[in-house]
């Protein structure tokens, strides 16, 4: 299985921003809304694809699902927005190399509820979302086969917000060797950066390199299958819950239009 905090391909030096994974897939979300009818969506989409792709996306997917042809330009800005977010990072450096995160999951998937957590080498860029989730479904038994792309897109959400973290870091480890050349101060043994593998040596046999023994029952995945009525009640709670953001979205909006007026 590829992926999880083990695995070959990670990187030591720096490398221009990209999905830290062997696709460069990228996760978009849509939440539109047309004359109180509401599409949402979730999916992956490799930012080299030219434009006009997400027009023809745009166009199938209202045709497919019949809905009005008012979503078509609401569809479009949506993906143009996320990719061409993901296409200002391109050029800059992220920082590689062995670097363990813990990624988290809290899905519900029709009936299905998974919370689980895990570890994730950052720097192992040959990494496969969608391969580990099918193994996650198959070791759990899951038998929904929209459970397997919303784990992956759980975990690819996650990723992107951590490399663009990392071009952050990036970013503020050049300031900070610039400024110790400057002030001739060497902090290199102070700063250096432990690697899992240097704390897995140091480690006693009570603990691992990322957590302690008496942690492990925190990193067992917790599975429910909800009732007709839980889920029902479920999304009524979801979708009043998204009226009342929705309202408030809506009158600080106004606010913010007064106060630039003014």
């Amino acid at each position: 299985m590829k992926g999880g905090a083990h695995g070959g391909g990670a990187l030591k030096s720096n490398v221009k921003f990209r999905m830290p994974t062997a696709e460069n897939l990228i996760p978009i979300r849509i939440d539109v809304e047309v004359e109180g009818q509401r599409f949402k969506d979730a999916f992956t989409w490799n930012p080299n694809e030219p434009d006009l792709e997400i027009t023809g996306f745009a166009r199938r997917t209202v045709k497919d699902l019949n809905l009005p042809m008012a979503f078509i330009p609401l569809i479009i800005q949506s993906i143009q927005t996320q990719v061409n977010e993901f296409r200002s990072y391109e050029g800059l450096e992220m920082i590689a190399g062995e670097r363990v995160h813990c990624l988290k999951l809290d899905l519900r998937v029709n009936s299905t509820v998974i919370r689980d957590q895990f570890l994730w080498d950052l720097g192992n860029l040959e990494s496969d979302p969608e391969e580990f989730a099918r193994c996650i479904c198959k070791d759990l038994e899951l038998d929904d086969p929209e459970v397997g792309p919303a784990v992956a897109f759980a975990i690819r959400e996650q990723l992107y917000e951590l490399a663009v973290l990392s071009v952050s870091s990036g970013r503020e480890t050049r300031i900070s060797k610039k400024s110790r050349r400057e002030w001739a101060l060497d902090f290199s043994q102070s700063s250096k950066a432990v690697s899992a593998f240097e704390l897995m040596k140091r480690s006693s046999s009570k603990s691992s390199a990322v957590r302690k023994r008496n942690e492990w029952d925190f990193f067992e995945p917790i599975v429910e299958i909800l009732t007709r009525e839980e889920v029902e009640a479920l999304e009524a709670r979801e979708e009043r819950n998204a009226r009342i953001k929705k309202r408030q979205e809506e009158k600080d909006d106004l606010y913010v239009n007064r106060y630039s007026r003014a």
